[in-house]
C-alpha cells in the first residue's frame, strides 16, 4: 500500500493549495504553503476539503485569524464546499519546511 504522501495531489487539491497561498502568516508576512505550515490536503467526492497544517509554536495567538483566513481561501475555491482544518503538531514543524522563497524572505540562510 503506497504512503498517502505519496499520492499526487488532485487538480482540485492543487487548486486548494494555490489558494492557501494566498493566506499570510501576520507575525511572518510570509505564506503558510512557503512557510512549510501545510502538511497535507485531502478533497473528498462531495467537496470536503480537509487541510492538515501545524503553527509554527503551539501557544501561537493567530489560530481564530487563521482559521479564518483557511476557510475562507478553500471554500473559494470551485467545487469545495466545506474546509476541515486538522491541526496536528507531530511532526514538528521546523526552519526545513520552509521553501527556499521564505527563508530568503526571512533572511535565513543556509
Amino acid at each position: 500500500m503506497a504512503d498517502e504522501k505519496d499520492t499526487p495531489f488532485s487538480p482540485i487539491e492543487n487548486k486548494v493549495m494555490d489558494a492557501l497561498e494566498e493566506v499570510i502568516d501576520p507575525e511572518l508576512g510570509i505564506d503558510l504553503v512557503n512557510l512549510g505550515l501545510i502538511y497535507d490536503v485531502k478533497v473528498d467526492d462531495n467537496g470536503e476539503c480537509t487541510v492538515t497544517m501545524t503553527l509554527t509554536t503551539m501557544g501561537c495567538p493567530l489560530g481564530d485569524i487563521l482559521n479564518r483566513d483557511i476557510t475562507k481561501a478553500v471554500t473559494s475555491v470551485e467545487g469545495v464546499t466545506k474546509c476541515n482544518i486538522n491541526l496536528v503538531w507531530e511532526p514538528v514543524w521546523d526552519l526545513s519546511r520552509m521553501s527556499r522563497f521564505a527563508k530568503i524572505a526571512l533572511g535565513i540562510h543556509g
